[in-house]
C-alpha cells in the first residue's frame, strides 16, 4: 500500500475527529443534544430512577412479607389459642396473612359479643351469620391486601411499555435534525451526519435500559404477588372451616379465642 491509498483513510478520520459537537463521551453527547432529545433522555432517566426505587421498595417489603408470613402460619397452626396469636400477629405487619386473621379474629369477637348479648338488636346470629361476617371480613380484607401487594406495580409496567417508544420517538426526532443539518450544510459527509444519528441513537439506548429492568422486575413481583393472594385463599378456606368445626362441637363456640 502507497502512500497515495493511504492519504483518503488519513483524510477521512482526520474529518471524523473534528466534526463538530462529536463525542465518544456519553455525557458529552447528551450535552451536544437538540432540545428535544434531551428532554426525552431525561424522562426516561426519571422513568429508571422511580422503576429503581419501586422495585428496591418491593424486593424488601415481598421479603418481609414472606418471612413473616411463614412465621404467622407456623404459630397459627402450632396453637389452639386464637387470642396468643392475634397478639403475635401486631409486629406483623407485612404480612397480608396476618392481617386476613386479624380482620377475621376481630369479627369474630363481635360476633361472640352479640351473641353473649340476648337483648341485642341484631340477635343471636346463628352460625350462618356468624360463618357469613367472617366470610365478608375475610374478603374485603383480601382485596384490601391484593391491593397492597400489587400497589406501584403499574408505573413498572407502564414503564417497560412506553419507554421504548419514547426513547424510539427522541431517536426519529435526531434523526430528522440530522437530516436537517444535511440540507442546511449541503454535504452529506460522515462529520455531519454521524454526531446527529449518534446522539439520536442513545434516546433508543436510554429507552431500552429504562424498560428491560421494569419489565423482569414486574413480572419477578407479580409472581410473588399472585403466590401470595392464592396462600391468602387458601387461608380464608381454612380459617372459616375452623370456626365452623368449633361451632359445631358440643363445646362453647368460642372456647379457644
Amino acid at each position: 500500500m502507497n502512500l497515495i491509498s493511504i492519504a483518503p483513510m488519513i483524510s477521512l478520520q482526520s474529518t471524523v475527529s473534528t466534526g463538530p459537537g462529536f463525542s465518544a463521551n456519553i455525557i458529552q453527547m447528551f450535552i451536544h443534544a437538540g432540545l428535544v432529545v434531551k428532554i426525552v433522555l431525561l424522562i426516561l432517566i426519571l422513568f429508571s430512577v422511580i422503576s429503581w426505587a419501586i422495585m428496591l421498595m418491593k424486593w424488601r417489603f415481598f421479603r418481609n412479607a414472606r418471612r413473616e408470613t411463614s412465621y404467622f402460619l407456623d404459630i397459627f397452626w402450632d396453637t389452639t389459642e386464637l387470642k396468643k396469636v392475634y397478639k403475635e400477629c401486631d409486629a406483623l405487619l407485612f404480612s397480608p396473612i396476618a392481617q386476613l386473621f386479624r380482620a377475621g379474629y376481630t369479627e369474630l369477637i363481635r360476633m361472640k359479643k352479640i351473641q353473649d348479648t340476648p337483648s341485642s338488636k341484631d340477635g343471636n346470629p346463628g352460625l350462618n351469620g356468624i360463618s357469613e361476617n367472617i366470610e365478608r371480613a375475610l374478603k374485603r380484607t383480601a382485596i384490601q391486601q391484593g391491593s397492597r401487594l400489587d400497589r406501584t406495580l403499574s408505573f413498572l409496567a407502564t414503564t417497560g411499555n412506553t419507554a421504548p417508544f419514547i426513547g424510539l420517538f427522541g431517536t426519529v426526532w435526531g434523526i430528522m435534525e440530522s437530516f436537517r443539518g444535511i440540507g442546511l450544510r449541503g454535504s452529506a459527509s460522515l462529520a455531519v451526519v454521524a454526531p446527529g444519528i449518534s446522539e439520536a441513537l442513545i434516546a433508543t439506548a436510554a429507552g431500552l435500559a429504562a424498560a428491560i429492568p421494569a419489565v423482569m422486575a414486574f413480572n419477578h413481583f407479580h409472581n410473588k404477588a399472585s403466590e401470595l393472594k392464592s396462600e391468602m385463599d387458601t387461608f380464608s378456606a381454612d380459617f372459616l372451616s375452623l370456626v365452623i368445626r368449633q361451632a359445631r362441637r358440643g363445646g362453647t363456640f368460642f372456647e379457644n379465642s
